[in-house]
């Protein structure tokens, strides 16, 4: 039996949302471009995996199992998630998810007390190849927001949130931890930044004191189509001067986001 949910049944639920009736026509109509589009979205994503909107392993923010609660601590402040994958000391496998709400009842023990396993959550895992309609589906059933993605050997390949999945539909969700959306960048550490691609070229050279000498294009995403030449996937990169741009988010029409490190 197929995974997949029936598509009619999960498009009409979406298009009910969205939908207003016409009662004088008796006609459906959408209620502005912006709905048509978002319409348009959901069916352009039925046919779409989680490969193609996880985030990959490389940029998971992620806590170990032999964290103390000061290194917990500071990953939170760094990146203000709420939720978090806990992987194993080797860092070959995650053990559970952290919810930051459930270090409430821990922050007041004594640190050779704390026990990071004794409040980890149960994670879900799912194979790269699932379609992104069917983990929609399930994180609704299961009631989950997070899923660890798997490649065919069972090893970490990426994270998906539903998060991922209702931006594929409505486009990019700001949440109250990000600082301003007009700065489109956001400091991992002092070496690493996740960039919105749709930076202007000048801010973008300004921050990284560079310069990328091409006067035809307008934003940082436009950069990287002109220099690699295509549509590049998830995982691509390039090098400018001592930085390296990496596709950390991208779809079948467009790039989203890019992980920037500064190199030696």
């Amino acid at each position: 039996m197929s995974e997949e949910p029936p598509q009619s049944s999960f498009l009409e639920k979406i298009k009910s949302i969205f939908l207003v009736t016409d009662k004088k026509n008796n006609n459906i109509q959408a209620g502005d471009e912006k709905i048509e589009e978002i319409i348009q979205n959901v069916i352009d994503i039925k046919d779409s995996v989680v490969s193609e909107i996880m985030i990959p392993r490389v940029n998971i923010s992620s806590i170990s199992e032999s964290d103390d609660i000061k290194n917990v601590m500071l990953v939170l402040n760094d990146t203000k998630h709420s939720r978090y994958p806990v992987f194993s000391a080797d860092n070959k496998n995650v053990l559970g998810v952290l919810h930051v709400k459930d270090l409430l009842n821990v922050l007041g023990l004594e640190e050779e007390k704390f026990n990071l396993k004794k409040i980890l959550r149960d994670v879900k895992f799912v194979p790269e190849t699932k379609k992104v309609t069917s983990l929609l589906e399930e994180f609704k059933k299961d009631k989950a927001h997070l899923a660890i993605v798997l490649d065919e050997y069972g090893s970490v390949e990426g994270l998906i949130t539903i998060e991922d999945i209702l931006e594929e539909i409505v486009g990019e969700i700001e949440d109250e931890f990000y600082e301003e959306s007009e700065s489109k960048i956001i400091t991992i550490n002092e070496n690493e930044y996740i960039v919105s691609s749709f930076i202007e070229k000048e801010k973008f050279e300004d921050f990284f004191q560079t310069n990328l000498d091409c006067p035809e294009v307008e934003t940082l995403g436009g950069y990287i189509l002109k220099e690699v030449g295509h549509l590049p996937k998830v995982g691509e990169s390039l090098r400018h001067e001592n930085l390296e741009l990496i596709i950390t988010s991208a779809d079948q029409r467009k790039i989203k986001k890019i992980t920037v490190r500064k190199i030696d």
